[in-house]
Parts: C-alpha cells; structure tokens; sequence
C-alpha cells in the first residue's frame, strides 16, 4: 500500500507529505528532532534536483535544443509553480535566449521576481549572440537605471552590443567604458580587449592605439585586436607593430600569424614575410588552415608562385578556399593553364566548388580561349543551381566571348534573373570583338530601354564597337550622349577609340584635330592611336608628328618606333627604317617577341 503511493510521487517533499498524512505508524517523524533532520534532508535533495535541471538546461543551450528547454521550464511550473529559484530561473532565461526564443525569454525575464546581476547578464548576452545589438543595449541601460551593478561579463556583452550596430555611435561606448572605469573595472584586460575591438569596428584606430598603450597588462588577444585593425585600416603599421611584439616576448597564435602575413601581402613585402615564415616553423602554427591560407595569399601577391605552391602543399586540411587561392593566384600569375590544373586536382579530392572557383575557373578559360574546358566548368555551373551570383554569369558571359561563341553567350544572358551593368558591358564588348557592331548596338540600345545605367567602359566597348563597323555617325552620337545623357565625362580611352574611328575610315585630320581640343593632356595611347591608323593610310606626315608628341610622353615604350618603323617600310623609305633601328639601339629599346597559342 505505502510502496504503491510513493510510486506515484515524484519529489522528496511529495514523499514526505504522503507519509505524514497517510501513515500514522511513521508519525515519529514528527518529532521535532526529526523533523529537522527531514527538513534538512528535504533541501539537500532539492539541491541536488536543482543541480540536476541545470545540467539538462546548460546541455539544452550547447546543443541549441529548446523544446528540451521548455519541457523543462513546463515540468518546473507543474511541480514548483511559480516559486522555482532564482538560480534555476537563470539557466531558464539563458537557455531560452542563448536557443533564439528572445521573446519568451523577456516574458519570463519580466515575470521574475527576484533579478540578479545574473539574470541581466544572461538576457543582455542572449540578445547580443542573436543579433539584437540594440535592445541588448536598452536592456544595459534599463539594467543601470534599475540599480543593479554590471559585471565583467555584462560590460563585455554592452561592449560587442555598440561593436555590431551602426545604429549605436561610439558614443555609447564611451559611456559604457566610462562605467567600467567608475567601477573599478579599467584593469580588466579582456574589458580592454572588448573596448578595443568596438573602436576597431567604429574605423577609430587612432582611439585604439591610444587605449592599446595605456593597457599595462596586455595579453595576445590585446595584440591581435590591433594587428587587425592596422591590418583593415593602416597596413603600413603592420610592420612595426610586429616587430615591437616580437620584441616584447609575446608569443603569436594562429591568428597573428595569419593577421600579420595578410598585412604583409597587401603590402608586397615578401622580404618580411618569409621572415614571419620562419618563425611560422618554429611555432608548430604553419599547417593550420587559416595560417596556411594567408602564408599562401603573401605569397602569391608577392607573384612567388613557387613558394606558393610550396606553401600550398604544407597545409594538411585544404577548403575550397584554400583550393580557389590557390587557383586565382596562378591565373593573376598569367598561369591560366595551371590554374585548371589546381581545380581540377581539387574535384578529384572531392571538394565542391564555389561561386568564386568557378568565377575563378571561367576567367582561366577566358585567357586561354579554352572553350572545351569551358564547357565543362559550365556543367558545374548548372549543378550548383540558385548558389550563383550574377558575377558568376558574368565571368560565364566573358568566356564565351572570349572564346568566340557569342551564340553560348546570348543563351547564358537570356538566361540570367537579372543583369547588372557589367553583363550588358560583357555582351557589347564580346560582339564588337568578333565582328558584330551592329548587335552590339542593338545590345547597347536595349540596355538604355530597361533603363541600366552605362559607366565608363560600356562607352568604351559601345564606340569601340562603331570603330569595328565604320560607324562614324553612330560613334560620334555616342560620344557626345556620355556628357549630355549620363554625365560621364569622356576619358583618354573613348577619344582613342574616336581617333582609332577616324583614322581608319581616312578621316586623318579630324582625328588629330579631335586630339588637339581635347580639354587635358593627351596621353601616350591617343598618338599612339594616330599613329597606328597614319601608317594604315600611309601618311607619313602625321605619322612623324604623332611619333614625336608620343616619344615626348613616353620614349622607351617600342610599340612606337614599331609603328613608325612600318610606316616608313611601307612607302619604301629604307633609310628611315634604318635610322628607326639605330634610335632603339642607342636608346635600349628592346622589341618584345611575338607569341602564339597555336
């Protein structure tokens, strides 16, 4: 009979009322001696229980498991109602925030009793981790208004509030660092760090270095929150901040290796940067990913493509990052070949692709006029779906043309959501450079009816495009529609592609006459371009006054005396030729050789 009934009990306080009332043969427990030691016995287990939901509940937050966390909450309002502890109602409140349930995490905040400097912290820091910067902040001011004193904890949660809002000026930052010096706080290295990192975030580096000397006990952290700001802000003090580190026996982690070798490669130093290298060895960091990856980048900027690769190899668990790196390091190298060798080596070691491998993979392509691989690169494409930005066509777009097949390239652009201006520049340009001004145009007018805006070099690739068919009044429309229509004021690119326009149709004078009024200098391009279409014609005049204005902007480019050269080989004026070749000579003019694909 009893054994039946305290079956049915779930708590040592229901055991105990269940005795009392229903077993008279145990009413010695109702002795006062007894009765103290039950009472006694009744809080250590209610300890104990308590300890027990916060476990569950700290297991809830970790694995982000909030229906567990209200079944919890529910069976503590069944047994307890309303009257759990303030310690059991924290884990509550944390579990419920830190699950992303803000809402019912206020309700219950609001519904509480009694609060502590626990309770706030838990709310505030909650609300932060989830991406309500500013009414974390609210909170810390209701906190303060209410009495209770922030902890170290709470004033890190204020801090990382005003670090990710815009909405929240330094300002309030101050204010909160203020409070932190009022409370005796300013010592605290990690408050330091916080405080640091908000005037990083806020573009106050000069704040920061302020703060970051008066710091008297810095730790690593304190270092690299300042290695990344001069890293974001001033490169330039990447250096010398190193080198005092160094000095002053702080030993770099992962993340100031990785800090301080992307300073150096936005810099070009590679002098230093193998230097760092060395000390990478020597710290057991260099086969870490994050590391490996910025080692790469120095190295690549530096265009030390072998040292690249060296380091490439170094790194034991490669991501697509690492992979794309890699990749687009060897296409900047003008390796286009070895830069689908490297994504081809990683879809064999079963990586998948992103949108910035295969922007990556169709500008290989592109260069090497690869239209096979790009082919393939386009199946790939297709199989990643919506995960595709409108860059990623583009660079699609660029291959095709590149590869002449303008027919693959209008599909690809029918088939784009949208088109930015770069797409429409991309199918201007590719039908101008193969033969087709006339739908080019018709591109071009067909992006001013869907209202997209031109910029600088859709005009270029627009009168480039008349160039190509001889369009003369077309050309001259278009360019004078730049100022008029758009505002863009022509640049020495657009008044070359006139002279080139000019001069090939015959028109000689005009073109040099459009260069004399032009409204700045004209530059080595435009009489370059003179030249280039003086020599078409034969006319050895303008050729020679093209000749002298180029030389005088730029005497040892050979394209020049290349170009007058011919123009006197080609009206049998050998003797210039001659005296052509004897300037290179004295000057150390070298002729660039040819190349071909084939």
């Amino acid at each position: 009979m009893l054994l039946s009934k305290l079956k049915k009990l779930t708590t040592l306080q229901e055991i105990l009322i269940g005795i009392i009332h229903n077993e008279p043969s145990f009413s010695n427990f109702t002795t006062k001696k007894n009765y103290r030691a039950s009472i006694i016995w009744d809080k250590n287990q209610e300890e104990e229980e308590e300890r027990k939901y916060a476990n569950i509940l700290r297991q809830c937050v970790a694995t982000s498991k909030l229906d567990n966390a209200k079944a919890i909450h529910a069976k503590l309002l069944k047994t307890a109602g309303s009257t759990s502890s303030l310690y059991i109602q924290n884990h509550l409140l944390n579990a419920y925030v830190k699950c992303g349930d803000t809402g019912n995490g206020l309700k219950l905040f609001d519904e509480m009793t009694q609060r502590n400097v626990v309770s706030w912290t838990a709310l505030i820091a909650g609300f932060v981790q989830k991406g309500f910067a500013t009414e974390a902040f609210s909170l810390f001011t209701r906190m303060h208004r209410s009495g209770t004193n922030p902890n170290e904890f709470t004033f890190v949660s204020a801090l990382h509030a005003c670090s990710f809002e815009d909405r929240l000026n330094l300002t309030n930052a101050y204010q909160v660092y203020g409070l932190i010096t009022r409370l005796g706080f300013e010592s605290n290295v990690y408050l330091v760090n916080a405080f640091l990192t908000t005037l990083i975030r806020h573009s106050r580096l000069d704040e920061a270095l302020k703060v970051f000397e008066q710091c008297s006990n810095k730790d690593i952290v304190t270092w690299n929150a300042m290695l990344g700001g001069c890293m974001q802000f001033c490169c330039s003090e990447v250096p010398r901040l190193w080198y005092r580190m160094i000095r002053e026996g702080v030993l770099p982690d992962n993340f100031s290796f990785a800090s301080v070798l992307t300073g150096l490669a936005e810099l070009f130093d590679l002098d230093l940067g193998v230097q760092v290298h060395a000390q990478l060895v020597n710290s057991g960091h260099g086969s870490e990913m994050c590391v490996g990856n910025s080692l790469v980048d120095m190295y690549l900027k530096n265009r030390s493509l072998g040292e690249g690769f060296k380091a490439f190899k170094e790194i034991h668990f490669k991501d697509v990052c690492s992979w794309t790196q890699m990749a687009a390091g060897c296409l900047n190298c003008d390796k286009p070949i070895e830069a689908l060798r490297v994504i081809g080596e990683m879809r064999r070691a079963g990586v998948m692709p992103n949108k910035f491998t295969l922007a990556t993979a169709f500008s290989a392509c592109a260069n090497t006029a690869s239209f096979k691989e790009g082919e393939k690169v386009h199946g790939l494409r297709i199989k990643l779906g919506d995960d595709i930005d409108v860059c990623v066509d583009n660079a699609l777009l660029d291959m095709y043309a590149k590869c002449g097949c303008m027919d693959g390239a209008f599909m690809v652009f029918q088939s784009m959501d949208e088109h930015s201006t770069v797409s429409w520049t991309t199918m201007i340009m590719g039908y101008a450079q193969n033969g087709y001004p006339r739908k080019a145009l018709e591109i071009f007018n067909q992006m001013r009816e869907e209202r997209a805006e031109p910029n600088y070099i859709t005009f270029i690739c627009v009168i480039s495009a008349c160039s190509q068919g001889g369009l003369i009044d077309e050309g001259w429309k278009y360019f004078t529609s730049m100022s008029d229509d758009y505002g863009i004021l022509p640049g020495e690119d657009h008044y070359a592609c006139m002279v080139n326009l000019l001069g090939r149709a015959g028109r000689i004078r005009e073109a040099e006459e459009l260069i004399l009024s032009m409204p700045f200098q004209p530059g080595f391009l435009v009489w370059q371009t003179l030249l280039g279409t003086a020599q078409l014609h034969g006319d050895m005049e303008t050729a020679k006054r093209a000749t002298e204005r180029a030389l005088q902007v730029n005497k040892v480019d050979p394209s020049i005396y290349v170009l007058l050269s011919n123009t006197f080989a080609g009206s049998q004026n050998w003797d210039g030729v001659g005296t052509v070749r004897e300037l290179m000579q004295s000057r150390d003019v070298k002729k660039f050789p040819g190349s071909s694909w084939l």
